[in-house]
């Protein structure tokens, strides 16, 4: 448990970084984070991609080795400074946070229980949870946004946060949930273990050529998934798919087959509902600045205490230092002193 400071102590600069949503080194380490969970989300989706993978192994190999080293830095300062680490070790931000950096410090050690398994496979699904944390940093800057001269530039850019975020996660879950049915390791497996099979159970004469070839399907339904089906053969290729399902609320040119899939695409046009009823919030608020020069307040953070110190403050009615002071007193207070005005 951390001691907290007292009221005349000033944070020092590490503790800014990781305390202080209106510092100025607040906002730098918060935009490089940003910056290297977006590289890094990326960097998963290209590592799907072959053979531009295979080509490419050692660059994002370094990009996971660089962006690891700053999300652990971020996790132990994180960690270090919140006022119930026990608290924060198990809360969800803290669980994420942790597990965006395990898979990566797993395939280290290189524990040979887990060499030929699905464990590290399995597990690098998880780091797509990285980019939850881009959503957690949007959610504070709204709490601080009172600073922001542009409402509307502060709610587009969470808008893209939480559009890339939907994005890159149900494109990621439906390429490891579908389209590792049919990956070119997995129909390699699937044909040797079929050619052993007929070695000792042959197919009769008569039999159809394509009889002998292997054909993944699904293993909740059963129901077979031909080659002209198998679309998810990346995660940029389950992007488009998203991007389609997300604006259309429909599959388009591409659909799943299996019932992990389909579950998948039924929260994404879900999702793609609430993020269109965002964006018209967005638009709408944008239209009425432009065509009427209405300000643009939001009706909760407007009633905010924080939200009215800071246009006093704004506006030179009281000293940055008496600003400080009354930042500490409750609402009972303000409104007692209030009254001797």
């Amino acid at each position: 448990m951390n001691t907290p400071a007292t009221s005349n102590e000033q944070p020092g600069l590490v503790e800014q970084i990781f305390t202080d949503p209106h510092s100025g080194v607040f906002n730098i380490w918060v935009n490089i984070i940003n910056f290297w969970i977006f590289v890094s989300c990326l960097s998963l989706a290209g590592e799907t991609l072959e053979p531009y993978a295979t080509d490419n192994a050692a660059v994002f190999q370094w990009i996971e080795i660089v962006a690891v080293t700053f999300f652990t830095f971020d996790y132990i300062g994180n960690l270090y400074f919140a006022k119930d680490r026990v608290k924060y070790f198990f809360s969800f931000w803290g669980l994420v946070d942790l597990i965006s950096i395990l898979p990566t410090f797993l395939a280290f050690l290189n524990l040979s229980s887990l060499q030929g398994t699905k464990v590290l496979r399995v597990l690098r699904v998880v780091r797509v949870l990285r980019v939850l944390k881009m959503a957690r940093i949007a959610v504070q800057q709204i709490m601080s946004s009172v600073r922001t001269k542009n409402p509307i530039l502060t709610n587009l850019k969470i808008y893209f946060i939480a559009l890339f975020s939907v994005v890159m996660i149900s494109s990621t879950l439906m390429y490891y949930v579908e389209g590792n049915l049919y990956t070119a390791e997995a129909l390699a497996a699937g044909q040797a273990a079929l050619d052993e099979e007929l070695k000792l159970n042959p197919l009769p004469e008569n039999s159809p050529p394509e009889a002998s070839k292997f054909m993944p399907t699904d293993p909740l339904s059963g129901n077979p998934i031909p080659e002209d089906k198998r679309f998810y053969t990346s995660i940029p290729s389950a992007m488009w798919w998203c991007m389609v399902t997300l604006t259309t609320t429909g599959y388009g040119d591409m659909f799943p087959l299996t019932a992990g899939g389909r579950i998948i695409a039924c929260f994404t046009m879900l999702l793609g509902l609430v993020l269109f009823g965002i964006l018209l919030n967005i638009v709408g608020k944008t239209i009425m600045v432009m065509l009427f020069g209405e300000q643009v307040m939001d009706d909760e953070h407007s009633a905010k205490r924080d939200t009215i110190l800071a246009l006093m403050a704004k506006r030179k009615w009281i000293t940055q230092e008496r600003l400080e002071q009354v930042e500490l007193l409750s609402e009972d207070e303000i409104k007692e002193r209030l009254k001797h005005l």
